[in-house]
């Protein structure tokens, strides 16, 4: 009887999960759309009180995104002073949809990564998962990846699509 070898274990093959790339804490929004006076502007006096009356705690460790939902025009300083409370407590915080938040911490963890590890390895970068990754982390990863690894590659182990090798 033959022994069974798995083929995919004993190649070498690194596989680098884009979903890992941001850690599981709590996601949550601000929508300014709920200071507005009479759904259209922001009054300066109840502003400053909400800020400075709003329990900021709610958002311990958490990737805040910052919105406006209604179509007012939202002056700079109440963003900032939105970021004065935010920043001691949050994990990350930015203005825009909860997806370019997302896209931005992607951005941020590719920009962190530690790719001395990846030195002269065969990398698979996972295609599929539980999560959509937009195609730019892709891009980036490959950014990234490409001066260190010895060959990349796309999709499972099992089944890749080559991306590029070292010559």
């Amino acid at each position: 009887m033959e022994n069974i070898e798995n083929k995919v274990a004993n190649s070498g093959l690194i596989t680098l999960n884009p979903e890992e790339l941001i850690l599981d804490f709590p996601f949550k929004t601000i929508d300014i759309k709920e200071q507005l006076y009479m759904g259209l502007m922001l009054k300066e006096k109840d502003f400053r009180d909400f800020i400075k009356n709003n329990d900021w705690s709610i958002y311990k460790d958490s990737y805040v995104n910052i919105i406006c939902s209604s179509d007012a025009i939202v002056p700079t300083w109440a963003y900032m002073l939105i970021a004065t409370k935010l920043q001691p407590v949050v994990k990350y915080a930015m203005l825009g949809s909860r997806e370019e938040l997302e896209h931005q911490l992607y951005l941020n963890s590719i920009e962190q990564l530690d790719i001395d590890e990846y030195l002269d390895k065969r990398i698979v970068i996972k295609g599929c998962g539980d999560k959509f990754i937009p195609n730019n982390v892709y891009l980036k990863l490959t950014d990234k990846l490409l001066p260190v690894v010895k060959s990349l590659m796309f999709g499972e182990p099992c089944s890749t699509v080559p991306v590029y090798k070292k010559s």
